[in-house]
């Protein structure tokens, strides 16, 4: 009877319980289901593209070279009897470096001498004898042989004399050759030899070197593809010439200060080195300090033209896809964010000059990148990275190699 009971109260709090859990379920269908709020258009720093007049430079590796160099070499064979000028020391033209020992030479000075007085003074003999045999030939007091010995020996005696001053002025030469002279103004490098040291005639390993640094050249390497690129953009009107400044170049030295003297271009070599693809510049600089030596390695800052119609962007605003492909984001005039795919020339200070993909007027995105995405819909406003909106990179400086 008990068991009953129990039965019947667990049956009845069931049946109560889902008639509960009914009517709250018909109250929550009642309800209207709330409204998804629309999302919030963010906020992003935008620089719009105004074009700019640039002054475009490259950097170009190079090494500098003397003006002028002379290698010392003697020209007859002898002693070095002394060395008279200061290792390192600036020299003057024709200034006397060495003295080789002239006693043999001035010794063949001398013969040479004898032997051509020796053939003077026998001329007026001979030359008397055959004029007075001229004359008895017409007589016929002579025979015809004896006038053209005479006339012979006559003709032999002034080749004679005549060898004989060759060989003086030989002589002579060698004589002043013992006195090894600079040929060319510039400092002198150290010294190959000591007095009493024995050197030959064109001997391969100089005395010594001379070389003028002031002015000095710098060599350096432009790849053809650069210049082919170069001519093109100036033939298609996207650059042009700088007059007489292009021709002024500057000179970054390799510990990344600033050479405070302009140079000039002087020439573009006319052939191509075929295992480096390039061909030489030739610059000049003035180097008054001798702060430019010969074989230092430097970089030339060449001006290429002015670019009038320049696009200029932030390096910050450019992002790479996974190939490495330069992409923009751009507001466009609904206020959505389109995608553009740049062609990037080169880096001029801390923006990047554009070469397509943007045009005057684009609103470029520069702050706001990571929180949006093409076709979101934004709102823009001037980027306040330390320029006004639309002042990005007008400061053209130096630039790196181009992408």
């Amino acid at each position: 009877m008990k068991v009953c009971i129990g039965l019947d109260r667990v049956v009845t709090l069931s049946l109560v319980l889902t008639v509960l859990f009914s009517c709250l379920g018909l109250a929550g269908c009642d309800r209207e289901p709330q409204a998804t709020p629309p999302p919030a258009v963010k906020d992003v720093a935008t620089v719009t593209v105004q074009p700019k007049t640039v002054l475009l430079t490259t950097e170009l590796p190079g090494r500098t070279s003397a003006f002028l160099m002379a290698e010392i070499r003697p020209q007859v064979n002898g002693l070095v009897r002394g060395r008279l000028f200061e290792e390192g020391s600036d020299v003057k033209a024709g200034q006397v470096l060495y003295e080789i020992d002239p006693a043999p030479f001035q010794a063949a000075l001398n013969n040479a001498l004898a032997a051509l007085g020796r053939a003077e003074a026998y001329l007026p003999s001979i030359r008397s004898r055959a004029e007075r045999y001229r004359e008895l030939l017409v007589e016929k007091a002579v025979s015809r042989q004896d006038y053209d010995d005479a006339e012979a020996a006559l003709n032999q005696a002034q080749a004679d004399i005549e060898y004989w001053k060759a060989t003086v002025e030989t002589a002579r030469i060698n004589l002043g050759y013992t006195r090894i002279n600079a040929p060319i103004p510039g400092r002198i490098g150290k010294s190959s030899v000591t007095d009493g040291a024995l050197v030959t005639a064109y001997q391969p390993v100089p005395l010594a070197t001379i070389q003028q640094i002031d002015p000095i050249y710098v060599d350096v390497l432009q790849s053809t593809a650069d210049l082919l690129k170069l001519k093109r953009q100036m033939e298609e009107g996207r650059l042009d010439p700088d007059g007489n400044s292009q021709n002024k170049v500057r000179l970054i030295l390799d510990d990344g200060t600033i050479y405070p003297r302009e140079g000039t271009f002087q020439f573009r070599d006319v052939t191509v080195d075929p295992t480096t693809g390039s061909v030489i510049l030739r610059l000049v600089f003035p180097n008054p300090e001798s702060l430019l030596l010969p074989g230092m390695f430097v970089r030339a800052v060449i001006k290429e033209g002015v670019n009038s119609e320049a696009i200029l962007i932030p390096q910050q605003a450019v992002s790479r896809d996974p190939r490495g492909n330069p992409l923009a984001l751009v507001v466009n005039d609904e206020g959505k964010v389109e995608q553009r795919g740049l062609t990037i020339d080169r880096a001029i200070d801390d923006t990047w000059l554009v070469s397509s993909g943007l045009g005057p007027g684009d609103r470029v995105i520069v702050e706001g990148l990571q929180k949006v995405r093409p076709g979101a819909s934004v709102k823009a406003v001037p980027f306040g990275g330390g320029k006004t909106d639309g002042e990005a990179g007008q400061k053209a400086q130096p630039a790196p190699a181009s992408n």
